[in-house]
């Protein structure tokens, strides 16, 4: 969105919430949670062809998934907002030459799976679901992926035995605050949208915070994290390695957030093979 249509929403939901302050939270919440992003293309959906495709469902939601077999251990690779499991193509490619199962999903709202609407814990479920199905014992996450992932494996004390995490939030209600930042909203909506989250979800936003959901996460952990992050703060990797006591902490220089480098590959295929 540009930024005046952004100012022109905001500006709107701050006058509903005079008039209704759920209905404000309701619209504000919608809006952050629809992906503009993320749908598959031609090309991507030419190239997972070349995987083993199942669909399995939360609830209502279908959700799409990609195996590229192998005889070594299995992966799951979990992608972030506003992308789908395409992104994951030059890491496959490594993985696949080493020989790994590999395991990849679409997020709710993202490429061929269903849904309009994405939040961390629906992801959190249905990644939840799909570890239960394949049993990986490896899972690379990027982003809002990887922070879902580790609140996945921390909920349910999956069994999984490495988490890689790429770029990832340490905490969802910082995401949140950036978002209220840019569309510019008032207190009373801020307080709406948190008495959202507590009726919907159970709790405020800030219970999602990697204090609160690695107490049960066994699994060795690699941190990767670029230092210019423009998208989440190198902050939060600092934040994550001092609470993911079993965990090691990488941080890299101009890779931004994506961190699509065979830098990064190689570091993370070091992780795997010890």
């Amino acid at each position: 969105m540009n930024k005046h249509l952004v100012k022109t929403i905001g500006s709107f939901i701050n006058f509903i919430s005079f008039l209704s302050p759920y209905y404000a939270a309701k619209l504000a919440v919608k809006i952050f949670s629809t992906p503009r992003k993320g749908k598959l293309n031609d090309d991507e959906t030419n190239y997972l062809k070349s995987a083993a495709q199942e669909t399995i469902t939360y609830k209502d939601v279908p959700i799409k998934t990609y195996c590229w077999s192998g005889k070594k251990d299995t992966i799951l690779l979990v992608h972030g907002w506003e992308s789908n499991a395409f992104r994951w193509k030059d890491l496959i490619k490594i993985l696949k030459s080493e020989d790994y199962n590999i395991i990849a999903l679409d997020a709710p709202a993202h490429g061929d799976s269903g849904s309009k609407i994405f939040n961390a814990v629906l992801y959190s479920e249905c990644i939840n679901l799909v570890i239960k199905q394949f049993n990986p014992s490896i899972v690379i996450g990027h982003s809002i992926g990887g922070t879902a992932s580790a609140l996945a494996i921390n909920n349910h004390e999956l069994p999984v035995k490495k988490l890689v995490l790429l770029g990832a939030p340490s905490n969802f209600d910082e995401v949140i605050d950036n978002y209220v930042k840019i569309m510019g909203y008032n207190k009373k909506v801020i307080k709406a949208i948190n008495d959202y989250y507590l009726k919907h979800f159970g709790y405020f936003p800030e219970f999602y915070a990697i204090q609160n959901f690695s107490k049960n996460i066994q699994a060795k952990g690699l941190i990767i994290h670029d230092k210019k992050d423009r998208i989440i703060s190198y902050k939060d990797a600092l934040h994550i390695s001092k609470y993911y006591k079993n965990s090691k902490l990488i941080k890299t220089a101009g890779f931004g957030h994506g961190l699509k480098n065979e830098t990064v590959y190689k570091h993370i295929l070091e992780f795997l093979n010890t």
